[in-house]
């Protein structure tokens, strides 16, 4: 049989969910046998719909366009909290944004975050504005927008001293009192074929726990602080304290929302019933 062919993250986020794929040197022990390729959020959706990939890290939103997938149960990229890696940045003051923000530029790696803006901008603050899709380039971005969304590592590393910012998941909790996911694992229906289903989500299941653990976690932070030019306390916090990986049922209510208001809008279609493992 093949190999299972994965699309992951290459952020900080997804350190933890790929602990047990990326070290195996270390007695990592991974049960299946597995291709993974590292890309942007965006693209993932684009590889498992291409049949490029059989299971990726896919944005919440592509799930509502990438037919026939199968959702990993438990794990996810989610935020009960502020989440300070999906920001919306601007020169001016967020209180006067529903005037002085008329056009946003949309960071061309993100498919849910991009619906979260637009859901959150028609709901609540304004209405809707003029969007551009752009590369994550902030000073470019705001060169020719009046404000700028960025996420992953690049919201991460934006000095917060010289903007304005808004953290969309704190933003969202506060609107809704939902958690937000931003992504999970899924699978094509048709890699599924001939394979042990319970043993597949075991072995993601068990590779973010190990991820979890203090000291892998400590090595985590040892490795990304440096590569993002963040302080060590900074990484801890975002991975123990920012982020959420566990697809629970209040992360499910939320995701649930998101779909039903996305669809509301007219920016995302309607989601199809959830299929996990």
């Amino acid at each position: 049989m093949s190999r299972l062919k994965i699309s992951a993250i290459s952020y900080l986020n997804t350190a933890p969910l790929m602990w047990d794929f990326e070290h195996a040197e270390a007695g990592a022990k991974v049960d299946f046998d597995f291709d993974i390729s590292y890309t942007i959020p965006s693209a993932c959706a684009e590889a498992l719909r291409a049949g490029s990939a059989d299971i990726g890290i896919i944005p919440a939103a592509a799930y509502t366009t990438v037919p026939d997938l199968v959702i990993i149960p438990d794990v996810a990229i989610a935020a009960r909290r502020a989440v300070r890696s999906i920001l919306l940045v601007s020169k001016a003051p967020v209180d006067q944004w529903t005037t002085q923000v008329r056009t946003v530029a949309l960071d061309t790696s993100s498919m849910t975050s991009v619906a979260l803006a637009k859901i959150l901008f028609a709901k609540w603050p304004g209405g809707a504005r003029d969007y551009k899709p752009m590369a994550p380039d902030l000073e470019a971005m705001l060169g020719a927008c009046d404000a700028a969304l960025l996420i992953g590592d690049p919201a991460l590393q934006v000095d917060r001293t010289r903007y304005f910012t808004l953290d969309l998941a704190e933003e969202w909790v506060a609107r809704t009192g939902k958690s937000f996911v931003f992504a999970f694992w899924a699978i094509r229906r048709q890699a599924l074929a001939g394979r042990n289903e319970r043993a597949i989500a075991e072995v993601f299941k068990k590779s973010r726990d190990h991820g979890l653990s203090p000291k892998n976690l400590e090595a985590i932070a040892q490795e990304w602080a440096p590569r993002l030019g963040l302080t060590l306390e900074a990484v801890r916090v975002y991975l123990t304290h920012n982020i959420h990986y566990y697809l629970d049922p209040p992360c499910l209510e939320g995701l649930k929302l998101y779909y039903r208001l996305g669809a509301e809008i007219g920016v995302l279609p309607p989601a199809p019933e959830l299929h996990f493992l």
